[in-house]
């Protein structure tokens, strides 16, 4: 009877051993965080890149870690062959394939067969002491080295002037692109939001909680009309745009967060123009 008593409590303790390694949250990762480009910089300063609709994901060395500090569960061969060092970069499939990329990486058992269209597209060097125009280099040589196929270093490029970023801007946005980053040449990586890395978009985006849902008239009768979401600083405004007809079949519930874009606010910090871009589910 006590050996099968004790047999037990080291099964349970197993247990519970396997639960803190593969199932507990890691600290969230120390990151560099991006603000908001206006004109006036020094643009010769910046590298510019594509902003990829995917999930930020640190490599450090052993798993993949979101922003919020859980793993994503990549099957085994996918990271089999990644470096030691430690990467920063986004987990992405393609273009306009946000929620597609989200529900691959979520799941605790990988979908093998789903995490072959993944890429993790590597545009940092979170551990490097040198600045960002010698981390480029140096991403190179790490990537180009190991030759895997779905290990890429995001592209680098430089712009003379506001007036070609916002024309490279459209083109690449009008491709089906997010947006561009301007990550400034002479930078060390920060764990902070700083001005040294940038971001572009036609539209600036944010985050709300879903408060009510505002029935719709005319061809939307029954059916969601509009949200009422509240902002982290209390402000409460609807979006009524942006929304396919499945979604205002069944919108988000309340208590949701969801992200929306818009362009500028109001005199009372309300948005303007705000539309719907998706339920914000990415970490579990």
């Amino acid at each position: 009877m006590i050996k099968k008593t004790l047999l037990t409590v080291f099964v349970l303790f197993l247990s519970v051993l396997a639960g803190n390694i593969y199932g507990r949250d890691l600290p969230k990762p120390a990151l560099i965080l991006a603000k908001v480009y206006h004109q006036g910089i020094k643009l010769d300063e910046y590298w510019v890149s594509e902003k990829y609709d995917g999930v930020r994901a640190i490599w450090d060395g052993k798993q993949l870690v979101s922003r919020g500090g859980n793993i994503y569960h990549a099957p085994a061969w996918f990271i089999k062959n990644f470096p030691k060092q430690k990467l920063d970069g986004e987990l992405w499939i393609e273009r306009q394939s946000f929620e597609l990329i989200v529900s691959t990486v979520r799941d605790d058992i990988p979908d093998d067969n789903a995490w072959k269209k993944v890429k993790y597209m590597v545009f940092d060097l979170p551990d490097s002491p040198i600045v960002f125009d010698d981390r480029i280099p140096c991403m190179k040589r790490a990537v180009s080295d190991l030759n895997i196929p779905w290990l890429q270093m995001v592209k680098q490029w430089k712009v003379k002037n506001h007036t070609e970023l916002m024309q490279q801007l459209k083109e690449i946005t009008e491709a089906g692109a997010e947006g561009l980053m301007l990550h400034r040449g002479n930078s060390f990586y920060k764990t902070k939001r700083t001005g040294d890395l940038l971001k572009i978009k036609p539209y600036q985006d944010a985050e709300a909680v879903v408060l009510k849902h505002i029935t719709g008239k005319g061809k939307y009768k029954n059916k969601l009309g509009a949200l009422l979401v509240k902002m982290p600083s209390g402000i409460q405004f609807k979006i009524g745009s942006g929304f396919s007809d499945k979604e205002r079949s069944n919108p988000p519930t309340i208590g949701e967060t969801v992200s929306y874009q818009y362009r500028g606010k109001t005199k009372n910090g309300i948005p303007r123009f705000a539309s719907f871009l998706r339920i914000r589910k990415i970490e579990k």
